[in-house]
C-alpha cells in the first residue's frame, strides 16, 4: 500500500476554508457553519488492496476477492465523523438516540444524509461535499497500513486506544476524536458509528481498479467501520454491510468527503 503526497507545497488554502495548516499527520482545512467548525484531512493518492485475505479472524466471505485499487488524485475527508452540533447547524433538528453536541449524528438513513449535503453544499460557497466511495473509505482507513484493524493488528488493546465498541463503549456513542487518531490524523474510522458510503452494495471482483466509483443503481447502500455496540469482528477496516436507504438506526452516522 503506498500513499503519495500531499499538496501543502502549492501554499494555497481551499477556497472553503476558514483555517488551513499541516501538523505531524499531514494537511488540514476547516469549513464553518455559524459557529461550527468542521475539520477536514487531505488524503493524498495512491494505491492499496482492498478487502482481508482468507485467513483474517472473523472475515466475511464479501470482503474478498482481494483487488488493488488505485485513486489518483487525493480528497478531503472530515477528521471525525459528522457531529450532532453540525447536523443542528445545518438542519435545525437532533434526530441522535444519544445526544450531545460533540457525539456523532445517528440515527440518519442515506436518504437524510443526501438532504443534509444538499442544505451544506448551499450554505457552505465552494464546499462540493459529499459521502466518501466505499473505496476511499477504506483507503484512508487503512492509509498506508495494513491489518485488521489499520494498524498492523486487530488484539483488544489496539482497538481499545482507537474504537469505541461493544467492550468499552457502556452502550453509547461517544464524543468524536476522544480515541487516537489514525496515521494521517482521522479518527473514529473504526468504532462510534456505522458511517454511510455512496456505493451501492455489490460483489466484489479480482480485476485492478483506478478510481472506483460504484455500480449505478442497487436496493441497499454500503456502510463501514462498525459502531459502539459491535464486538471486533465488525470493527475491522475491510468489513462492510448494507442497508435500504432509507433505514434510521442509532448505529448509522457518517463522515464528509469533498473533491478530487
Amino acid at each position: 500500500m503506498k500513499l503519495g503526497r500531499h499538496p501543502l507545497a502549492t501554499g494555497a488554502a481551499p477556497t472553503w476554508a476558514v483555517a488551513w495548516g499541516a501538523d505531524a499527520l499531514g494537511v488540514f482545512a476547516s469549513f464553518a457553519v455559524g459557529e461550527v467548525e468542521q475539520r477536514m484531512r487531505w488524503v493524498p493518492p495512491g494505491h492499496f488492496v482492498m478487502g482481508s485475505p482468507k485467513e483474517e479472524d472473523g472475515r466475511w466471505d464479501d470482503e474478498g476477492p482481494m483487488h488493488r485499487v488505485t485513486l489518483t488524485k487525493g480528497y478531503w475527508l472530515g477528521e471525525t465523523s459528522v457531529t450532532q452540533a453540525l447536523w443542528t447547524a445545518v438542519i435545525g433538528d437532533n434526530p441522535s438516540h444519544f445526544k450531545g453536541p460533540m457525539r456523532p449524528v445517528e440515527n440518519v438513513s442515506w436518504k437524510d444524509c443526501a438532504h443534509f449535503l444538499d442544505a451544506l453544499d448551499a450554505g457552505v460557497v465552494g464546499a462540493g461535499l459529499r459521502l466518501p466511495t466505499e473505496a476511499e473509505w477504506e483507503y484512508a482507513c487503512r492509509s498506508g497500513t495494513v491489518g485488521a484493524a489499520g494498524r498492523g493488528a486487530s488484539d483488544a488493546a489496539t482497538l481499545d486506544r482507537i474504537a469505541w465498541y461493544e467492550p468499552n463503549s457502556g452502550g453509547q456513542t461517544h464524543d468524536v476524536g476522544s480515541k487516537e487518531p489514525n496515521p494521517i490524523g482521522l479518527h473514529d474510522m473504526l468504532g462510534n458509528v456505522w458511517e454511510w458510503c455512496s456505493d451501492w452494495m455489490v460483489p466484489y471482483a479480482s480485476d485492478a481498479m483506478v478510481n472506483p466509483s460504484g455500480a449505478a443503481d442497487g436496493s441497499r447502500r454500503v456502510l463501514r467501520g462498525g459502531a459502539w455496540d459491535d464486538r471486533a469482528r465488525y470493527v475491522r477496516a475491510a468489513c462492510r454491510i448494507a442497508f435500504d436507504p432509507g433505514i434510521r438506526d442509532a448505529r448509522l452516522g457518517f463522515r464528509l468527503a469533498r473533491g478530487p
